[in-house]
């Protein structure tokens, strides 16, 4: 990164200082006025004629008083939320200052420099729409942009605000992948470049497609006909996007989704594709021949993998760790599948207290096999809760077995270490395939000793192939510091997350996200132990921004083979649900989401480290068990990868930035934003405890850190006397709360014990946290039932 490019990456308690080389070091360290300007007429008298001589005119009396007229105000911008954005998409802005008024305009300093329209509500409160498509150079991490007004008519506006713009729109990232029906051409998704690359397995020639904003998942299919397809949904923009693969040009056919689509599953046979989305958590069943939407279903809070079997689909939840059922035909939803206490977990750290289970984990994969009538999912394993061992927080990454016909988890096979990802399923010759994201293997499986039984589990692995990298590439540690002390080896740097199996069985293709390459392995001697990797083709250069990546790495790397990893609880930066938390106060605790945070410190519960380099050396070291404890080099990474983690653009805002003028909330009621903010800074009393522009006390360094005690539930009342109970929270900021489940920080807006395990009480805290009385959330319990409907339509705009 040039040092004329990137002038200052300041963080909240330090800053970012080039080094030599190019590197980048983390150091710790009202209403508006209107004057009238009409003159004062002076009424003059008419000589008339006829007039008698003995009438005068009366002599002119004093002038009249004029009142001076009042100054205009200037408008002032005082701030701008959310600080940290990206220009992967086009994100709302919100703004914030005294005597705004209509046809402003928002100024965008270098390196961009253009103004944007402005929509201005009242004196305090505009918004603006950043538009997608601004570019920074492929070296650059991010840039700080000035902010300023500008008026065509009236006085010159004043103030300025600072915005981080994070340039994600040149950081290739390999997320998904998909194999053509006929097995020649595997298609390749990058969320932040808007790009899929079709990669021909045989020569190794690489093509990028033209596709939507951010595209997320992928499938491959044959229509009743025959004819071959490949789906493309979308993130960032609604549409899922069909390219007829035996088509001289490949133009899509766009059928109407919502935004924010996850998961994608495709029956060619019923004509229907299925998307799981996170904007409204919702399921829908779409038919690929006209676009109609057959049903749509509610579902637990973030859904993304998905599994058909048998007329059912299961919906993994990120957020709760719990496995929807619902009917193909009419989306009805079942029973979820959840690990429960007494689930058989077999190896690994947390096998002797399968009693002590409280739920599950975010299923990461999930795959079905119509042979052996089971689904397999990819986790990191039963959630262990309060125990008397004070077993802390409980990562053993393996695959479960689920019997969606008894609607239970069977058993899981724990690994002990690493983070298991994607998964493929070899139904024929009954192998399964695991990738392993955090310690950069591939995991070959017997299918049916996992179904068979506890004791057949424990022998199912049959090899564990390591999918090695170039020598030439960065490295996070030296080699020699890998593969000894336990620790992970090598490979790590590789990045497994997405597998597929060519329609033969006899190859399957590897994802590797960290060095942007498909590692081709030759599997037809799998069973015996001998799959081998025997090419690896290169889909796009991921090396321009070196730093970031390694920071990646050591995000989703598993070291110390402890089987934690920042993403193990932190799911793509965003939150994994809840865990039983380290030291004191030990307890269960809600996983914090990273998006977004660089501007909200200290962190941890109690508030512990000021900075993102503080907590990712802190964090960094425990997660390995210090071994070994990160380096200076590591630490600067970590936290630069985990600073330019920003918030996911608001889906309840306009075309224009602004709020909605009424939202639906997600348990169907109606409310008004502009009326909601309104109560938010008066009658309800909120800004006390959440001022904007990031709605906490942690945005401010004098407020930093104290505590409230608000009657919010200590902990979730499971095996009370196992948890240390102690008062008192740091004020979260509300930016992004549309996306947060649970919330509190005990986990008790969302979840409720019962029969000694949690389940899912509410797929809408917000509505808990605003109507369950002893909540002293401000004064939200006197509003009448309509004005906490349009509170918390504005707390999902924020």
């Amino acid at each position: 990164m040039r040092a004329d490019v990137v002038r200052s990456l300041r963080g909240p308690v330090g800053g970012w200082r080039m080094l030599a080389g190019g590197r980048v070091a983390l150091v710790k360290g009202g209403i508006r006025w209107w004057g009238l300007t009409a003159g004062v007429l002076g009424v003059l008298g008419l000589a008339v004629v006829g007039i008698r001589q003995r009438e005068t005119v009366a002599p002119p009396g004093p002038p009249p008083v004029v009142a001076p007229v009042p100054a205009e105000p200037r408008p002032v911008l005082r701030a701008v939320g959310p600080r940290l954005t990206s220009n992967q998409t086009s994100q709302p802005l919100s703004l914030y200052g005294e005597a705004f008024v209509p046809g402003l305009k928002l100024v965008l300093g270098a390196p961009f420099s253009r103004e944007l329209p402005l929509t201005v509500v009242d004196a305090g409160h505009a918004y603006a729409r950043l538009p997608a498509g601004l570019t920074l150079p492929a070296g650059t991490f991010q840039a700080d942009v000035q902010l300023s007004l500008a008026a065509s008519t009236g006085p010159r506006p004043t103030g300025t605000a600072r915005l981080t713009v994070v340039n994600d729109a040149a950081f290739p990232d390999l997320t998904a992948l998909a194999i053509s029906p006929d097995g020649r051409t595997l298609f390749v998704a990058s969320p932040p470049t808007d790009t899929v690359f079709a990669l021909d397995v045989a020569s190794g020639r690489v093509e990028a497609l033209a596709v939507g904003d951010g595209p997320s998942a992928l499938a491959t299919w044959k229509d009743r006909g025959g004819r071959p397809w490949l789906g493309v949904a979308h993130e960032s923009a609604a549409g899922l996007w069909l390219y007829a693969l035996d088509a001289a040009e490949r133009k899509p056919r766009v059928v109407p989704t919502p935004a924010g689509v996850w998961g994608l599953e495709v029956d060619g046979a019923r004509g229907a594709a299925y998307v799981a989305e996170h904007v409204r958590d919702t399921v829908h069943a779409l038919a690929l021949e006209d676009g109609r939407e057959r049903w749509s279903a509610p579902v637990d809070p973030n859904p993304r993998a998905l599994a058909r079997w048998k007329g059912f689909l299961a919906v993994g939840s990120l957020q709760t760790g719990q496995v929807v059922l619902l009917r193909q035909d009419d989306g009805r939803e079942l029973a979820p599948l959840v690990p429960k206490p007494g689930v058989p977990i077999v190896g690994g750290t947390t096998e002797a207290f399968s009693a002590q289970v409280m739920g599950g984990k975010a299923p990461r994969a999930l795959v079905a096999s119509e042979r052996l009538g089971r689904v397999f999912m990819a986790s990191l394993g039963p959630n262990v809760g309060p125990n008397a061992q004070r077993m802390e927080v409980s990562a053993n990454s393996g695959v479960a077995v689920l019997d969606l016909d008894r609607q239970q988890v069977v058993r899981h096979l724990g690994f002990g270490a690493g983070v298991t990802e994607g998964l493929a399923l070899d139904d024929r010759s009954g192998l399964l395939y695991a990738a392993d994201v955090g310690l950069g293997q591939v995991r070959v499986l017997d299918a049916k000793a996992l179904v068979t039984g506890d004791a057949a589990a424990r022998a199912a692995v049959l090899q564990t192939l390591p999918i090695p990298v170039a020598e030439d590439t960065p490295r996070i540690l030296p080699k020699e510091a890998l593969g000894t002390k336990g620790r992970a080896v090598d490979e790590l740097h590789s990045g497994p997350r997405s597998l597929v199996l060519a329609p033969d069985g006899r190859t399957l293709y590897v994802l590797n996200r960290f060095t942007g390459t498909v590692a081709v392995v030759d599997v037809r001697e799998a069973r015996a132990g001998r799959a081998q990797v025997v090419r690896q083709w290169p889909v796009v250069d991921v090396r321009s921004r070196e730093q970031r990546r390694l920071g990646q790495v050591l995000y989703f790397s598993d070291v110390g083979r402890t089987g934690m990893s920042c993403d193990a609880c932190h799911i793509e930066g965003h939150t994994g649900g809840v865990f039983f938390e380290k030291t004191r106060p030990m307890r269960i605790y809600r996983s914090t989401t990273v998006l977004g945070s660089r501007d909200t410190p200290p962190y941890f519960t109690p508030a512990s480290t000021r900075s993102l380099a503080e907590t990712a050396d802190t964090v960094g070291g425990r997660n390995r068990y210090h071994n070994p404890d990160p380096s200076p080099e590591e630490v600067e990474a970590l936290a630069l990868f985990s600073s330019l983690m920003s918030t996911p653009p608001n889906p309840y805002r306009g075309a224009d930035g602004a709020p909605l003028e009424t939202v639906t909330l997600p348990d169907g009621r109606p409310g008004h934003p502009a009326k909601g903010r309104a109560l938010f800074e008066g009658r309800a009393r909120c800004m006390a405890c959440h001022p904007a522009p990031l709605y906490t006390l942690d945005q401010d360094p004098s407020t930093r850190g104290q505590y409230q005690d608000v009657g919010t539930p200590v902990a979730l009342p499971l095996r009370l006397e196992q948890q240390h109970l102690v008062t008192g929270a740091a004020p979260p900021s509300l930016v992004g709360t549309w996306d947060v489940w649970p919330l509190l920080t005990s986990a008790t807006a969302g979840y409720a014990v019962r029969e000694d395990r949690l389940v899912v009480d509410s797929r809408f805290p917000l509505r808990t946290l605003l109507e369950t009385p002893g909540l002293k959330h401000g004064d939200a319990q006197a509003l009448t039932p309509e004005e906490r409907d349009d509170l918390l339509a504005y707390l999902l705009t924020l």
